[in-house]
């Protein structure tokens, strides 16, 4: 069993790691998760969602317009997502596609069903509750072939940070054009293994579960809403209690209707608020999953807090090992606000190339500090920024001015200023409170001692995200 960290020692595990680090010979059971997409703020995200609902707008109007042909050829393009390496195939990863036989299948099941005629579907999750055939694998496998194009980009940037060697001209496979909405396919660098291509994932968007789940859509939604259609309708199940009240069993609605799909589809186009109702409770944005559960899901380790703290304080303040900083902050930091802030970009450039932010991060809480400053205090962090300066002096204001100058109101106003320390701590601080009141921004600075202390209580609490050091310096600014 090797994994992508293994075979191109990378030097880092999971936990670190904002991608799967999947076996290269095998399937990881987790799955992409679409409605996930919709719950990160980011350029790449907001891409992958126009793309997946291009696709699958343009599938359900073609179903509408009774072009067959047409339709199963838009959907046997959606072929065996091996490259991913995840799944549940058993040994060598092998997909399980929609491929001819199972498009056909699929086809059918849309062209005849009334999710399609009676314009329940919106979205390409829906279909897991209503359409036999499709599944939670299969609508990963979709979503995989429909993102590709953002999924090769997305690898491509990480093995440039990561140094993971491209081969160039790798067929790409097939890419959704929004534009012309066909199929279509390019050449590109990416990392072959065993001479099959590999697309690092997000973890953020992978599950084990997809979110729209048919039986809890019908045990939750459909069942309660029979229940009081067979009450109002004063029909056979309805039984009275000794002291008068009427009611009726899920246990008789079951025996009566059955359950399955057809049962959900059934009840949702006499009762469409049903599924509002459900899309709706499920647009709640939630964190993607954590250490812990990734390690479950992945068999892969839990962080290891004291050898990343150890990696960091090895380095030696100066230049000469600047980059070793930068990139054992960047390390340890991923792996400490994981899931709060999540998928790094490494010297993401502003302001046409002009200006550099260290590392960038998606801010994904829904708890803790980083959504107590971006929901309750209005501090407006949709990304958080990090600068490295590995000093072997104080900083002053030319630092704390270079980290204001990244902000802005669309990026955000929230930033950590990481550095070694030596002295001056309070003038920093200071520094860094005049910045927030002259509204230019908050910066919290954070030295070794500083990191070392937030690692502790992570290890603590490995499930909070809740950082009481980073809340009080916010504080100490406003």
């Amino acid at each position: 069993m090797t994994r992508v960290s293994e075979h191109y020692q990378l030097g880092r595990d999971q936990p670190s790691l904002e991608f799967v680090d999947v076996e290269i010979n095998g399937d990881t059971p987790v799955f992409i998760d679409p409605r996930t997409l919709r719950f990160i703020d980011s350029p790449w995200a907001e891409s992958c969602v126009s793309l997946l609902q291009n696709f699958f707008d343009t599938v359900i109007a073609i179903i509408r317009s009774g072009k067959d042909s047409t339709a199963r050829a838009l959907l046997s393009t959606l072929g065996e997502p091996n490259e991913t390496r995840l799944g549940l195939s058993l040994g060598r990863s092998r997909g399980r596609g929609m491929g001819k036989g199972l498009a056909n299948a699929a086809w059918s099941s849309l062209s005849t069903s009334r999710a399609v005629s009676s314009g329940l579907l919106e979205d390409l999750e829906d279909t897991v509750l209503f359409v036999d055939g499709i599944g939670f694998d299969i609508v990963s496998d979709i979503a995989t072939n429909i993102i590709r194009g953002p999924l090769t980009t997305f690898t491509q940037d990480a093995c440039a940070y990561y140094d993971i060697p491209l081969k160039p001209g790798v067929v790409s496979g097939a890419l959704w054009n929004p534009t012309t909405q066909l199929w279509y396919q390019t050449y590109e660098p990416l990392p072959v293994v065993n001479h099959r291509r590999l697309l690092l994932v997000p973890k953020a968007i992978v599950r084990r579960n997809q979110t729209f789940n048919p039986s809890e859509y019908y045990t939750h939604y459909i069942l309660p809403q029979l229940q009081l259609d067979e009450l109002r309708a004063g029909s056979s199940l309805v039984e009275v209690l000794r002291d008068g009240r009427r009611r009726v069993t899920k246990k008789s609605v079951k025996a009566k209707y059955g359950g399955g799909k057809k049962v959900n589809l059934d009840t949702t186009v006499n009762h469409p608020s049903l599924l509002d109702q459900y899309r709706s409770d499920k647009s709640v944005k939630h964190q993607p999953p954590n250490h812990l559960e990734v390690a479950d899901m992945t068999d892969t380790p839990l962080p290891d807090w004291d050898a990343l703290l150890s990696k960091l304080r090895a380095v030696h303040p100066g230049p000469e090992e600047a980059s070793d900083y930068h990139r054992a902050v960047e390390t340890l930091l991923t792996t400490l606000f994981y899931p709060a802030l999540d998928m790094p970009r490494r010297e993401f450039k502003i302001h046409n190339g002009r200006k550099r932010i260290d590392i960038t991060y998606v801010n994904n809480a829904t708890t803790g500090f980083f959504d107590w400053v971006n929901r309750v205090q209005q501090a407006p962090a949709p990304y958080v920024f990090v600068e490295c300066k590995n000093y072997g002096t104080s900083l002053g204001n030319p630092e704390v001015d270079q980290l204001g100058g990244r902000f802005s109101p669309l990026r955000g106003r929230v930033g950590l200023l990481c550095h070694r320390g030596f002295g001056g701590k309070k003038k920093l601080v200071a520094r860094c409170r005049d910045t927030a009141l002259d509204g230019r921004g908050f910066i919290i600075v954070l030295d070794d001692q500083d990191i070392g202390e937030l690692v502790e209580s992570r290890k603590a609490n490995p499930e909070s995200v809740s950082f009481q050091l980073l809340q009080r310096r916010f504080e100490e600014l406003i």
